[in-house]
């Protein structure tokens, strides 16, 4: 792959260098320089190979057009995202931080909890298929393995019994029996469940800043000063000072450990 890469680097920077050395100008003859032409043809098919290259390239545009659901289902991206509109929601601070740098901050902190199964499935998965060692079927096999090990340590037995259950199916003797039409959505109940957990956590010390902050109005007859524009700055101060982005960040990322 590396190779192939650099090839395709070398083949854009001599392209590059033929159109800076032939400029085209408006006095410049119609067939002095040929660009060519780049197009998508459907036709009959020569060979079954033909086929089967249209197929791959089918595949290949399905799952990049799944990959959001693939990330936000399969993935620690759920849980991160939740809590830290949690957080938002908690300090009252409205559209701060905005929606784009949350999810920003939620898909780096995915990319760095999920990076080592990444690893994992390149070396066992995506290399020996391009190399032809494994087929198709062998590399899906070997990719989904090591994800499902992930969803499988955050994955709850009460939410795995419960859509057993609602499939009719024997009760399987080992996790290899499960399949990913069950375990997918139990991960993600389990995680929805964690991160709520996490959320109200989060907002009990908010909450008492809100109730000192009201009753002190209360009691001074500033019955018309809205609570909230007094409590932001201590909450905000509060967040400061236990650092609070440090410890909500390592509690999600030791959390999948």
């Amino acid at each position: 792959m590396a190779n192939k890469r650099k090839k395709s680097k070398c083949i854009l920077l001599i392209m590059g260098i033929v159109l800076l050395s032939h400029p085209i100008t408006a006095n410049a003859q119609p067939n002095t320089f040929e660009i060519p032409r780049i197009g998508i043809e459907v036709g009959e098919a020569q060979t079954p190979r033909d086929i089967i290259n249209t197929f791959e390239i089918l595949f290949v545009f399905t799952i990049l057009t799944l990959a959001p659901s693939i990330l936000i289902m399969m993935t620690s991206f759920t849980r991160i995202v939740i809590v830290l509109s949690f957080i938002r929601n908690a300090l009252g601070t409205q559209q701060t931080p905005p929606n784009q740098v949350l999810i920003g901050l939620a898909l780096f902190l995915t990319f760095f909890i999920m990076a080592p199964i990444g690893d994992n499935i390149n070396k066992d998965a995506v290399q020996p298929y391009l190399d032809g060692d494994i087929g198709q079927e062998q590399a899906l096999d070997n990719a989904m393995e090591p994800i499902r090990n992930f969803m499988f340590k955050q994955t709850r037995n009460k939410d795995l019994t419960l859509f057993i259950n609602m499939t009719d199916m024997d009760t399987p003797e080992a996790l290899e029996e499960i399949p990913n039409r069950i375990l997918i959505p139990a991960f993600m109940i389990s995680e929805l469940k964690t991160a709520f957990q996490i959320g109200f956590l989060i907002y009990i010390p908010f909450i008492i800043i809100d109730m000192v902050v009201a009753s002190t109005l209360m009691s001074m007859g500033m019955m018309m000063l809205p609570p909230v524009i007094i409590s932001l700055p201590f909450k905000i101060l509060l967040f400061i000072m236990v650092d609070g982005w440090n410890l909500v960040v390592k509690t999600l990322v030791t959390g999948f450990k």
